[in-house]
């Protein structure tokens, strides 16, 4: 292994690294800085950068469900440098396989607002951005709203700027964006969608039937983020997220010879927000039901807002029976809403969109979809500059099979 200083940051690596400083294993014993195992892994199987919480991810040939079941920890077999650096939360993956993995080595800690712009301003959209400017205030700057038809865009400045509080002065600023201007943020939000069927079209999988237009739209978007060189986070609201987080993948890491060269946006830094709403559904029947009492604390969903959806009544006293019957209604519980007359948007924008988006930036636990292996996967996690964090249990082997299900479906469909 060779010991680095790389930008005040400790970085060990497998491999020598050209014109980086070397430094000796005892600074490493004597500092208590976050520390960087830099090692070559395959961008389409292993994630860019995140915390290392269990070392045994390190051996891993890919990336897979696995990492959900909670491991005994080997840190008796590390030394002493990694051990202490794991326990005390300061240990980080960083994969050198991206040509511009030293980007990743993020200087800001500091807590600070951010500045969001949204780019599609229908049903979704708009009330995205609302529960965002009535929520936000203490983290977001700034609101740029962009639609390709500017009179929505207008009526949303219009809207969103008269919704005050007389109590706070932070609101975010609000402010119409030209095209060109979409990138200069810290969260690119994409709401476009197009396709969706209508209320009596009898579509099962609503999200499905969209992916074919809203992919050619996000395509476009991933390519201009790589032409601006977007460093924020690249969160996807439009369904299906997990499909289409993917497709920002794939195309932004493409060069003009459609060859990957993983030059664009990196895999920690695209997010899918489709999930949170899934999470509130299963707890509103699990109570309306009488289901399971618990869910709220013991609750959990995992993958895609549609087919391969998984609600577990509970990770410590898992029932596959109420389980099963907790997934039927969580999954579809948007027809019961399409069944009225309208369509089931508002609790997506707020729960899996504006809450979502606001529990990322302030690094703490939501659900969203996130890099794992090849393919985005829902499921709770936290975010921070320095990457994702997945929450893990000790799974019983029926649960960790219909992750496992659920991992090879979306790998087939994309």
């Amino acid at each position: 292994m060779y010991f680095y200083n790389i930008d005040n940051h400790i970085v060990i690596s497998e491999e020598l690294i050209p014109d980086a400083l070397e430094i000796s294993k005892e600074e490493i014993n004597n500092r208590k800085d976050n520390i960087f195992l830099a090692y070559k892994k395959d961008p389409l199987k292993y994630r860019s950068l995140f915390k290392i919480v269990n070392e045994d991810i390190l051996n891993y040939a890919s990336e897979n469900v696995k990492l959900f079941q909670r491991e005994k920890n080997h840190l008796e077999n590390y030394p002493n440098w990694l051990k202490s650096a794991i326990l005390e939360g300061r240990a980080y993956f960083i994969n050198t396989s991206y040509p511009n993995w030293r980007c990743f080595l993020d200087k800001r800690y500091e807590k600070k607002r951010y500045k969001i712009h949204i780019v599609g301003l229908g049903d979704v959209g708009g009330i995205l951005a609302t529960g965002l400017k009535i929520l936000g205030n203490n983290i977001i700057s700034s609101l740029g709203v962009y639609d390709k038809d500017e009179n929505k865009a207008k009526r949303w400045k219009y809207e969103l700027s008269a919704i005050k509080d007389v109590n706070s002065l932070n609101y975010p600023e609000v402010k119409v964006l030209e095209e060109d201007e979409v990138f200069n943020c810290d969260m690119f939000v994409f709401c476009v969608s197009v396709g969706v069927p209508a209320i009596n079209a009898g579509v099962k999988d609503v999200r499905m039937a969209q992916f074919q237009g809203n992919q050619k739209i996000i395509s476009y978007y991933a390519k201009k983020a790589r032409e601006n060189n977007f460093q924020g986070i690249f969160a996807v609201v439009s369904d299906p997220v997990d499909l289409l987080c993917k497709a920002v993948f794939l195309e932004s890491n493409k060069n003009s010879k459609d060859e990957m060269d993983f030059k664009g946006i990196p895999s920690h830094k695209i997010r899918g927000y489709g999930l949170g709403v899934m999470n509130s559904r299963a707890s509103y029947y699990a109570k309306d039901e009488n289901i399971y009492g618990n869910y709220d604390t013991e609750g959990r969903v995992f993958g895609p807002h549609g087919e391969g959806l998984i609600v577990a009544n509970s990770i410590s006293n898992y029932s596959p029976i109420l389980s099963e019957k907790l997934t039927e209604k969580t999954k579809t519980a948007n027809l019961e809403v399409r069944a009225t007359g309208f369509k089931p948007y508002i609790a997506p924008a707020i729960s899996s969109g504006s809450i979502s988006l606001i529990a990322t930036l302030n690094d703490n636990w939501h659900y969203s979809c996130t890099f794992l292996g090849g393919i985005f996967m829902g499921c709770k996690s936290l975010y921070s500059n320095l990457g994702t964090v997945l929450e893990d249990y000790y799974l019983p082997d029926s649960l960790y099979q219909k992750l496992v299900e659920t991992e090879n479906y979306l790998h087939d469909i994309y």
